[in-house]
């Protein structure tokens, strides 16, 4: 089960890190020029969602992958 934990925490790695990428180069940086609706969802996404979700994903990651999650935690 452990073993699970740990390849889990790698594929929850990944996807913090493909999560940045759209999140940065798909949904903001476009969004920066433009109208001004547009330019509102850009800072939204880069400087308010983009740490959350990245930092959320990533943080659960590294304590699946280094074992933060098993039984026998002192």
């Amino acid at each position: 089960m452990d073993g699970l934990k740990k390849a889990l925490g790698i594929l929850w790695l990944a996807m913090a890190a493909a999560a940045a990428y759209f999140c940065i180069f798909v949904f903001g940086v476009p969004k920066l020029s433009g109208h001004q609706e547009d330019l509102v969802f850009g800072i939204i996404i880069l400087f308010i969602l983009t740490p959350i979700i990245v930092g959320g994903l990533a943080v659960f990651g590294y304590y699946a992958l280094t074992g933060e999650y098993g039984k026998e935690k002192k």
